[in-house]
């Protein structure tokens, strides 16, 4: 790790990028009240609910943590001609974040995640999308708003955010891979399983162990790191990732770099003991972190450490937060210390 000094700087420098974040967006709506007894109807327990609450989720949520990094997110997206768009949208504007990026579709509807919270535990969540693979006009008309944004204002790292909802499909993502390479734009990708082998040759792949495990469809047990480096290595022949940032929930995270002309890096680093409230959004947090810290040139173990430690930060809340800045330098600070 750098000097506190250099770290320092280091965080400073989030402040010039300009980053644009692709993939399915939504809105993370919470209903939040108090349960005090169970329904006579049946054996649920009744939330009487007190207050309601939308905030952005998906993609939106990775533009969210940029932003709170101090940097500049310029998010493409597809959501519906609905209601729920028109609410996403200005939640867009109520954030400060740049809306010019969104396209807009008869044939979809906005995704909205209803989370239940009764006496500060989730109840019950329930999904209201369209799943399906967005029309072949709707791709072109994303692909043509990611291609204008990249030649201006233009983009540090390009983030691919894939919940597989259907905004990201294999055209598409092949087709972004490409336009940044033109550009030597370095691209990061969030996986799921339906793309997990359409992401190649890019920058960094950042997959948890389940992602790891469907993607590969491989037999990995928890805690098994040499499994996990098996199937990582794999990543790096046949997919030509040229860094794997795995995370492995209480087992913390491993990342591996192949770069032409470099010796191999491995890193592996324990997760820190924290009080979890909420896993909800932590790899948005992670994504976000380790894309800016490789778009700034970091080692793969300063990348992986801030990473591992904003990751933390996010769960100690009920919901999904971004990460606050302050206190990830603070902590970033306090490991360099130690």
């Amino acid at each position: 790790m750098r000097s506190g000094k250099e770290i320092i700087k280091l965080f400073e420098a989030f402040d010039n990028l300009n980053v644009l974040v692709a993939g399915d967006v939504m809105i993370d709506a919470y209903l939040w009240g108090k349960v005090e007894r169970i329904s006579p109807e049946a054996p649920v327990p009744i939330v009487l609910v007190n207050r309601r609450e939308s905030l952005l989720g998906g993609a939106a949520n990775v533009a969210l943590n940029l932003k709170a990094l101090g940097a500049n997110p310029i998010l493409c997206s597809v959501i519906g001609n609905d209601a729920r768009g028109d609410e996403f949208l200005q939640l867009l504007e109520k954030e400060g974040l740049d809306t010019s990026g969104i396209c807009r579709s008869d044939a979809r509807i906005t995704t909205t995640k209803f989370r239940i919270i009764g006496n500060k535990a989730q109840m019950l969540r329930v999904d209201e999308e369209i799943d399906t693979e967005i029309n072949p006009a709707d791709t072109a008309k994303l692909l043509e708003v990611v291609t204008r944004i990249v030649e201006d204002p233009g983009a540090a790292v390009i983030i691919l955010q894939d919940y597989n909802k259907g905004v990201l499909t294999s055209q598409s993502i092949s087709r972004i891979i490409d336009i940044a390479h033109k550009k030597n734009i370095p691209v990061t990708a969030d996986p799921k399983k339906a793309n997990f082998e359409t992401y190649r040759d890019i920058a960094l792949f950042k997959p948890n162990l389940k992602e790891l495990r469907e993607g590969l469809r491989m037999e990995i047990e928890p805690g098994n790191i040499s499994q996990v480096l098996h199937a990582i290595n794999q990543l790096h022949e046949y997919q030509a990732i040229e860094t794997v940032l795995t995370t492995l929930s209480e087992s913390g995270v491993l990342i591996s770099r192949h770069k032409d002309g470099e010796l191999p890096e491995v890193v592996s680093l324990p997760a820190h003991l924290r009080s979890i409230a909420d896993v909800s959004g932590a790899g948005d947090t992670v994504i976000s972190v380790a894309s800016l810290c490789l778009a700034l040139g970091t080692s793969i173990h300063e990348l992986a450490a801030i990473a591992n430690l904003a990751g933390g930060l996010v769960c100690e809340h009920v919901g999904v937060v971004p990460v606050n800045k302050k206190k990830l330098l603070a902590e970033t600070l306090a490991l360099v210390n130690r």
